[in-house]
């Protein structure tokens, strides 16, 4: 096949051509689901199969275009020779085509086909037939019917006039047509038919490629692996493994910024929790009640003694922390509240916060009740029950009230009879009368002050008492040989039902003052003659349940129920003459409470007084 040379021109050309396309087919596993990996390669790789097949598709389209044009140069340029030598020879004046043939034997390019054609179709020359005159018309032939339209025409057919196929190339010059073809045998179509080497080039590149997005996407897929994995692993509660490590790229340093985060994150979590449970431990130990509201009222946070004393304070049953805004006894909090609300941000500083408080009395309860605001305008209230607190304050008050009297009347007994000594000559049997009056004066000032002392201790100190096993029956007996002179001297009897073996864990000190005050009682008010009786008659888990009876002198039922108060006296006459100091019974019930026991006082069956009370195990 010889070299076919170009002239630099490009035409287009209007030959019909068609192509098969072979679709790829990537068989995949039938599976519900498709791993991560799987479908990551699938979209990289379907992405450049589309844009590998655009530049083939492209590529061969215009190698083919190429070959095309320079075949179609080629045929162009020994038209345009034609075309000049029947110019320059006056060929179609002089009507002498048989001069066509001297061009034929000097062009270079073998299998040429020369043919002249007038306007009308008829053909005035052609190369391959020497009998032009029995050739058809050919007007109506593709490639000069195009010639007309446009600068030129081409088509592959199967001439038929001399049965051969050729790829004709004509052009039109305004008096005639020339036309030039050459045989389309085996040689023309390799020079036509595009080289596959290009497209090898690009298979190769594909398979290349195709490694390379395996490699990459694995890569990917380790990362994301370890990122779910990781997430598992939080997800079900496990530990974070410090060892996992993450590629050193872009990817890599954005999976260990998240577990650096996440880590972070999960220990402020942690510390969150651990506040929080701080919190609700807090509140939950707290004896005040504690409720927090947002902006909109509505109930944030509480403790089971808020709604506790809500109820009490509103004497209505709720377990709604809300139900405080409905109370009108704490209409002034509310109306507080409103105005905060209302203002269109809440004034406090560092120090201190919009607040109010209020005291108010609930039939024979005394609470404090708070509000503070704070900076985003949610709030909270504390109720609290000061009622023992109010109490105890009106019971010093009573009692440094009834100390000061108690104190009173033997200082100035002391003080009497020392003047009297001072200022007045008597005799001697008169100077010892007054003496001992003044020292019994004394004695009892000083009893006073020693049962004052051990109220204070049990009330103020009463946990720091130390606690241990105790035989009750070696307490009582303690108490009896103490006093065994004076139940003597009364002729007090003594019946005691008490297994020896019974055993309070609690002070002994304090339960020889129980012990010592009840027998001391039945002493001084019992009556001569009186006979006492202490059994344990009960017992359950939690309590030892005791009785101690005297016979002797009753007391009216309405004294019953204060007989424990400090200082009571059912005959202030009577009490002062036997000495009393009004606050043996009152120890002896604060000692018991302290053993978490009750006591209670009535009238006995065979006359006198029964104490009914119990002691913690």
């Amino acid at each position: 096949m010889c070299m076919w040379h170009t002239c630099g021109k490009n035409l287009g050309v209007t030959a019909n051509t068609s192509g098969t396309s072979r679709a790829m087919a990537i068989p995949l596993k039938k599976n519900n689901t498709m791993s991560f990996r799987l479908k990551l390669f699938i979209s990289f790789a379907a992405i450049f199969t589309v844009f590998t097949l655009l530049v083939m598709i492209f590529q061969y389209d215009r190698e083919k275009k190429f070959r095309i044009g320079q075949l179609e140069n080629t045929l162009d340029n020994i038209t345009e020779i034609a075309h000049n030598y029947m110019t320059s020879n006056s060929i179609v004046d002089s009507g002498s085509y048989i001069m066509m043939d001297s061009l034929m034997e000097i062009l270079p390019a073998e299998n040429i086909r020369l043919t002249v054609i007038n306007p009308k179709g008829i053909v005035l020359y052609d190369s391959e037939v020497s009998a032009v005159e029995t050739m058809e018309n050919h007007l109506e032939r593709p490639e000069v019917r195009q010639s007309v339209s446009s600068e030129s025409g081409a088509n592959i057919r199967e001439s038929a006039t001399t049965g051969s196929s050729y790829y004709y190339y004509a052009r039109f010059y305004t008096d005639y047509f020339v036309r030039t073809a050459t045989l389309y045998d085996l040689r023309v179509k390799d020079f036509l038919h595009v080289e596959k080497l290009f497209i090898i080039y690009l298979i190769l590149l594909f398979l290349v490629t195709s490694v390379i997005l395996h490699y990459i996407t694995r890569k990917f897929y380790e990362i994301i692996t370890k990122l779910k994995y990781f997430i598992i692993r939080l997800r079900s509660g496990e530990e974070l493994d410090e060892t996992m490590e993450f590629p050193k790229d872009e990817l890599g340093s954005i999976s260990n910024e998240f577990t650096s985060l996440y880590k972070e994150l999960n220990d402020a979590q942690k510390n969150l929790v651990i506040e929080k449970n701080k919190l609700y431990s807090h509140l939950s130990a707290l004896n005040e009640g504690i409720a927090f509201f947002s902006p909109m009222k509505e109930k944030v946070l509480t403790n089971n003694h808020f709604i506790q004393n809500l109820n009490l304070l509103s004497e209505m049953s709720t377990i709604s922390a809300e139900k405080i805004f409905e109370v009108p006894e704490l209409k002034p909090i509310v109306q507080f509240i409103d105005r905060q609300l209302k203002e269109s941000a809440v004034h406090s500083t560092d120090d201190a916060h919009p607040q109010m408080e209020m005291d108010l009395q609930k039939g024979t309860r005394y609470f404090n009740v708070k509000c503070v605001f704070f900076q985003d305008k949610s709030f909270e209230i504390v109720i609290i029950d000061a009622t023992k607190l109010e109490k105890r304050r009106l019971m010093k008050q009573q009692m440094t009230s009834n100390i000061a009297h108690e104190l009173k009347t033997p200082v100035a007994t002391v003080m009497g009879y020392m003047e009297t000594l001072q200022h007045n000559s008597i005799s001697p049997e008169k100077q010892k009368y007054f003496i001992d009056k003044a020292h019994a004066q004394a004695r009892r000032l000083s009893d006073l002050i020693e049962d004052i002392s051990t109220l204070n201790r049990i009330e103020e100190a009463g946990d720091n008492y130390e606690l241990k096993q105790v035989l009750i029956k070696d307490v009582v007996a303690e108490v009896e040989e103490q006093l065994k002179l004076k139940l003597d001297e009364h002729h007090i009897k003594v019946h005691v039902d008490i297994p020896g073996k019974l055993k309070i864990k609690g002070n002994k000190s304090l339960l020889f003052s129980i012990f010592y005050n009840l027998f001391d009682n039945v002493i001084k008010y019992g009556g001569d003659g009186a006979e006492i009786y202490l059994s344990n008659y009960l017992k359950d888990k939690k309590n030892y349940y005791f009785s101690f009876a005297n016979t002797g002198n009753e007391i009216d039922d309405k004294h019953l129920t204060r007989i424990f108060e400090r200082f009571y006296r059912i005959d202030d006459g009577r009490s002062r003459k036997t000495g009393g100091t009004g606050l043996g019974l009152a120890i002896v019930k604060n000692a018991i409470q302290l053993h978490k026991g009750e006591i209670s006082a009535r009238n006995y069956k065979d006359g006198g007084l029964e104490f009914l009370f119990s002691l913690g195990k």
